[in-house]
């Protein structure tokens, strides 16, 4: 019975992808809020399911079957070395550059396995905040301070909110402590070297970052334009590795673990953020596009540099959903309608990280109290970031 209805769950949702993916909705005979939530729906669905979605639920179902728990626990455990723990996670977004729903499923995998609330929304608040290519394209086209305040901000603001996560829950923390230093690793032994280990979540990862290399960076010289030639390349390369080492080096039961995990992130996650893409498609519209919140309205609000604006630009920016580097041309548009200097980096600081569709799924993951707290945390401290740059720059 349980078969049939995990059959019907993935037929479900991969109904709902191919209509999403492939259904004409530009030529729909409407337009309005609900035009927009089925065009950013299909948006989502054709840019960053498949080449950012997908490997992150094989990363996290990696996660929860090859990474031993008691690593998790004793280098991001409620009991870790603050400075390593916090240090590894708020700079991995200079890594991943990932969106604020594809680090969801790693978030996922790392807390399920052990992390503390405090180094996991670390990890979670930076893996897409600390996007290099997008700080320097916020340098290039917004302007050097505002690229350096948001590189700044973002690392900050990751120890900031995970400290503080911490240390609001931590009572939760020292029984997840406690539990920990009960747990045996009776049955954690590496069935591979930890070599193996770490060059098949290499090759995940490589897969990751390089079939999302942004299009951002084909006008860019160098290495990131480079790179951008041949990314494919890059990416069929580590594909390529990954199944030699499928086949070399894991069992069949292993696999089978693995993809069942996967299935397990996939279905706690994608129909959350399918809804929270159409809902804030509907209220907020596709970049130059109108939902039922008027875009001018927001643009009015948030002229000069005052306590309201930036608060209401922080709580615009983790409403809306971003993916990775749209962002710049956004805030671009915003600050030649009269937005000011503080709020630009209040979005900035709120937007990447956080989302509907994300906040949908953070609840799912560590409850509504903590959610809760995360969101406001950021919105808070992207306020009054704000409030001081603007203040100096403004």
């Amino acid at each position: 019975m349980n078969k049939v209805k995990e059959w019907f769950v993935f037929i479900l949702i991969l109904l709902v992808f191919l209509l999403a993916y492939l259904l004409p909705f530009a030529n729909f005979p409407f337009g309005g809020p609900l035009k927009e939530a089925l065009l950013m729906l299909q948006e989502y669905a054709r840019e960053h399911v498949l080449l950012c979605l997908a490997p992150a639920f094989f990363i996290a179902g990696g996660i929860s079957v090859f990474v031993n728990q008691q690593a998790v626990i004793k280098y991001f455990g409620a009991r870790a070395n603050k400075v390593l723990a916090y240090g590894v996670a708020s700079v991995s977004g200079t890594i991943l550059a990932v969106c604020s729903c594809t680090v969801l499923p790693l978030f996922s995998g790392i807390y399920k396995r052990g992390a503390g609330i405090g180094p996991a929304t670390a990890f979670l608040y930076s893996g897409p905040a600390i996007n290099v290519l997008a700080i320097i394209l916020t340098a290039r086209v917004l302007g050097m301070e505002l690229g350096i305040a948001r590189a700044v901000g973002a690392v900050l603001f990751s120890v900031i909110i995970g400290l503080m996560m911490h240390l609001l829950f931590i009572k939760d923390e020292r029984h997840k402590a406690n539990n920990a230093l009960n747990f045996t690793g009776e049955g954690e032994d590496e069935a591979r070297p930890l070599w193996k280990n770490g060059l098949y979540f290499a090759s995940m990862v490589g897969i990751l970052i390089f079939a999302n290399w942004s299009g951002a960076a084909k006008g860019e010289g160098g290495l990131w334009g480079f790179i951008f030639k041949i990314k494919w390349a890059l990416t069929g390369l580590f594909l390529a590795s990954l199944i030699w080492m499928l086949i070399a080096w894991f069992k069949k039961d292993e696999l089978k673990e693995w993809t069942a995990f996967t299935w397990t992130f996939t279905k706690q996650i994608l129909p959350l953020l399918f809804i929270g893409v159409l809902v804030a498609g509907a209220l907020l519209g596709r970049p130059g596009h109108e939902g039922l919140i008027p875009s001018r309205w927001v643009a009015s609000l948030v002229g000069g540099n005052s306590l309201f604006a930036n608060f209401f630009a922080s709580v615009a920016g983790a409403l809306m959903y971003f993916a990775t580097l749209t962002e710049v041309p956004i805030l671009q548009g915003l600050i030649g309608a009269g937005m000011g200097k503080g709020p630009a980096l209040a979005l900035l600081l709120a937007g990447p990280a956080l989302s509907l569709p994300n906040m949908l799924v953070i609840r799912s993951v560590i409850g509504t109290k903590k959610a809760v707290v995360f969101v406001t945390l950021v919105v808070v401290m992207a306020t009054i970031s704000g409030v001081i740059f603007g203040s100096i720059w403004g």
